[in-house]
């Protein structure tokens, strides 16, 4: 193997993994350098040229020339009869300059010295993926799906680095296959065993940040901040927005014209339906806005056991409640406090709590009922059977025996 091997060996490696011309210069002379202090125990006298751009690569020698017998230290001195040998023109006092031929070291320490060379590449693109990434948690970045695995994609970015999206930071409807362009975002950067592995995330509330800066340019320029992100995702999120230009509608500008800013962001996430609110710093309007599209008649806020009472029109609880109770239940993220929905009736007849039939009902059937807005008897009672099978994950007998209990309750009264 000779200095040309070695350089293409290098290029092959340079080439895959982008490392810098300078960096790549100072690899090569420093395993040189390795080189060449096993073998004359000193190199600096010796000078490393490297030519990247050719895929060459010399090494001179210096040594003073002195006459012959005169010699005191071999490394750094030639006698002049040797110097003649090399350069009829060179007297005694001047340098000589000696080209080292690399075969001359032997095929086992060339050998050495090219594993040498590919162990600092790989350790510099160690370094390089982590260095880079490390200052782009945060920002989305688009690549593409080389290995689809159970619990993991492994992705390629534009510049052949691995880059993983596990099962766990993916939209529930995510779907990719070999060679789609997946966008993400990126979640963390991790050494493991001095390996970096860059964590993307479709599901963290920074990707969906970072889609509506993209999107929204008052967003990008600082004219809107986005102040908190509530989401399930790939089902529903709140985004609560605010302008500090009072003549910037905050939530209109991250909507746009009939939805048009909004749109591209919905289909990123699988039609994840996206609420954006104006933030305030009144929590009771606050409340009023994340609950929406319900509109509330009253609520009371229990500051000690974080907690608070929402009180709507027998209309408004399936609205407040949402599809498998992610409205109140993202509400409640938003706001920082456990929301709990009543029925506010004009009603003079005598309802009770469903909390009432925890004797007779499993907390857990409670749960379903209050899910969809049925929190006292008479609101299971206002509905169907077979409506109430619809909405919940109810089996047919439980439901017909939960009818026949409050049923059973008010005949008693009567």
């Amino acid at each position: 193997m000779n200095s040309i091997e070695l350089i293409d060996s290098f290029a092959e490696f340079k080439d895959f993994k982008n490392i810098d011309r300078p960096t790549m210069m100072k690899v090569l002379e420093d395993v040189f350098k390795t080189l060449l202090r096993k073998k004359y125990g000193n190199a600096d006298n010796f000078d490393v040229i490297v030519n990247t751009d050719k895929g060459d690569l010399e090494i001179w020698r210096t040594r003073e020339i002195v006459a012959d017998g005169a010699v005191e230290d071999d490394l750094t001195q030639i006698p002049i009869t040797e110097a003649i040998a090399i350069e009829e023109d060179y007297e005694v006092g001047e340098d000589c300059y000696e080209k080292v031929i690399i075969e001359n070291f032997g095929r086992r320490a060339v050998l050495a010295a090219r594993q040498t060379l590919i162990s600092r590449i790989l350790e510099l693109e160690k370094d390089e993926v982590y260095k880079k990434y490390k200052d782009r948690v945060g920002d989305i970045i688009n690549a593409e799906v080389y290995q689809v695995w159970k619990k993991e994609i492994l992705l390629i970015d534009d510049e052949g680095n691995e880059l993983i999206l596990p099962k766990s930071e993916q939209i529930r409807m995510d779907y990719f296959k070999k060679g789609e362009t997946v966008k993400a975002v990126v979640k963390k950067v991790e050494l493991k065993n001095n390996n970096p592995f860059v964590i993307l995330s479709r599901t963290d509330n920074a990707f969906l940040a970072k889609l509506l800066e993209l999107e929204v340019p008052e967003i990008f320029d600082g004219l809107i901040t986005i102040k908190k992100i509530v989401r399930e995702p790939g089902e529903k999120a709140k985004v609560a927005v605010e302008s500090y230009d009072d003549r910037i509608d905050p939530v209109g500008a991250c909507v746009g014209m009939k939805g048009s800013r909004i749109h591209g962001i919905v289909r990123e996430l699988k039609n994840e339906n996206i609420d954006i609110l104006n933030y305030t710093d009144n929590l009771k309007l606050m409340t009023q806005r994340a609950l929406s599209p319900a509109k509330i008649e009253s609520l009371d806020i229990d500051e000690e056991n974080k907690s608070i009472a929402v009180y709507l029109k027998p209309d408004q609880v399936s609205l407040a409640i949402g599809k498998r109770g992610m409205n109140i239940k993202l509400a409640g993220r938003m706001v920082g406090f456990d929301i709990e929905v009543f029925r506010d009736t004009d009603d003079d007849e005598v309802d009770i709590d469903i909390e009432e039939f925890a004797d007779e009902i499993d907390g857990w059937v409670i749960d379903e009922l209050k899910k969809i807005g049925c929190d006292t008897a008479k609101s299971v009672l206002e509905l169907s059977e077979s409506e109430v099978i619809r909405r919940t994950d109810l089996e047919d007998e439980t439901v017909k025996e939960i009818f026949e209990i409050l049923k059973s309750e008010f005949e008693a009264d009567e």
